[in-house]
């Protein structure tokens, strides 16, 4: 049977790979492991609970005041045991973390193909964002197989003169997490109660009513949006608070 081994570290990678790790879970014809490097310790763990994921495998790798350089030989070091232990025809890394670049070394130096999802996002700058676009970057250099999530991200491989045979367009797997996430909570009232009330803790007032209520949720933590991005971002909320009062934004 084929081995596949899916490695991710932090919380937006676990996401948007759980769709994968329950696929998997039901093909039995493929033998699937998951290793976490924990990039993201605590954050991370928050999804795979969500989930269900028990990994196979966990580098453990989140230290204090770590940097690029230790995520990066801790990675290496760590996925050269689980390479030699698993013997996985293919792994699978997702997006532009360092963990996504280091894996997919380490992969190559074992002679292991390497599947990429989420492939093909570009900025043509390789210091926006820092490190992420020359971590997608190396990953894609050195990926057997390109999942891409829009035809956009298959052009800009096309042009890169990647395998058109070996680039798929799959779409966004955030999607596929999100339906498993929905699912999950109308299956458990316990769970769905719990979000429910975690939320409205989150407000104010009093009054408010979170069944009856419309959201715009916001995401935007990444490094280059730092200084001024935030600004930019908060203005742009404020602006949109001020017009829509009946819309709540809600802001992780």
């Amino acid at each position: 049977m084929k081995k596949v081994l899916l490695v991710f570290g932090t919380r937006p990678e676990a996401i948007k790979m759980a769709p994968l790790v329950k696929a998997f879970e039901k093909e039995p014809s493929i033998i699937t492991k998951v290793c976490v490097t924990a990039q993201h310790r605590e954050m991370l763990d928050q999804v795979l609970e969500m989930f269900d994921i028990v990994p196979d495998y966990d580098l453990n790798l989140m230290k204090p005041g770590q940097d690029l350089y230790d995520i990066t030989t801790n990675v290496l070091l760590g996925m050269k045991k689980v390479l030699a232990d698993f013997s996985p025809e293919v792994v699978l890394v997702h997006g532009d973390t360092t963990t996504t670049s280091s894996a997919s070394l380490a992969a190559f130096y074992s002679k292991v193909k390497v599947g990429h999802v989420e492939a093909g996002l570009r900025t043509g700058n390789i210091y926006s964002p820092w490190p992420e676009e020359a971590n997608r970057q190396l990953a894609g250099v050195l990926a057997n197989y390109h999942f891409a999530p829009t035809a956009a991200s298959e052009s800009n491989l096309l042009k890169e003169n990647k395998i058109s045979e070996n680039i798929i367009v799959t779409g966004n797997t955030v999607i596929d997490a999100l339906f498993l996430a929905l699912e999950k909570i109308e299956k458990n009232q316990d769970l769905k109660a719990k979000i429910l009330k975690d939320i409205e803790s989150k407000f104010n007032n009093s009054t408010f009513n979170i069944q009856d209520s419309t959201f715009i949720l916001v995401t935007g933590h990444r490094r280059e949006n730092f200084g001024q991005g935030f600004v930019n971002i908060c203005e742009a909320l404020k602006k949109i608070a001020q017009k829509n009062p009946e819309v709540h934004v809600v802001y992780p």
